[in-house]
């Protein structure tokens, strides 16, 4: 199958993006306090700092996001309820910065913001954790409890959400006679 490898790049992309934009802060961190102006007043410092500072913070963050595409991938399963959360707004994220790159960066930086968003909805959706087994429908399971405690299809409860009594069934075919 397809979707473990995808989770695997989606990993690595991310894991990529975390070093990258680390390091792009820092460097603009870095420009910032050599120039030593000020913006509308403000501190060079001061800028200084929370861009390398929120450079880390950022790059942490696409950093977790790739600990939890590589968890899937390794796994083979659908991500847990934090893995998710965080690979969600991973995908609103790219989704977003790649709305900006277009006017700012340019189509190049566009381009892999939305192979990245991709990357990450197909991790996302590959894993999906109402899938059961091949082939199966849902509810085909063995065993299992409805809403009244007892199992599927007993006297105790039905198929029909756990409401009990018989089980709907369609009416006659008419005859042409």
């Amino acid at each position: 199958m397809v979707r473990r490898p995808v989770a695997w790049v989606a990993a690595i992309v991310l894991f990529v993006e975390a070093i990258g934009i680390a390091l792009l802060n820092w460097f603009l961190g870095v420009v910032v306090d050599r120039q030593d102006m000020s913006l509308a007043g403000l501190d060079s410092d001061m800028m200084s700092v929370s861009s390398k500072v929120g450079g880390l913070v950022f790059g942490l963050y696409f950093a977790l996001c790739g600990v939890a595409a590589l968890l899937v991938a390794v796994r083979d399963r659908a991500p847990g309820l934090f893995g998710r959360i965080l690979l969600i707004s991973a995908a609103v994220v790219h989704g977003l910065l790649g709305a900006f790159t277009v006017g700012l960066v340019g189509w190049g930086a566009f381009v892999f913001m939305m192979v990245a968003l991709g990357l990450i909805v197909f991790t996302l959706l590959a894993f999906d954790r109402g899938a059961g087994p091949a082939g199966a429908a849902p509810g085909d399971g063995a065993g299992g409890e409805d809403g009244n405690g007892g199992a599927k299809g007993d006297a105790n409860g039905g198929t029909n959400g756990g409401t009990g009594g018989s089980p709907i069934t369609a009416p006659p075919t008419p005859s042409a006679s």
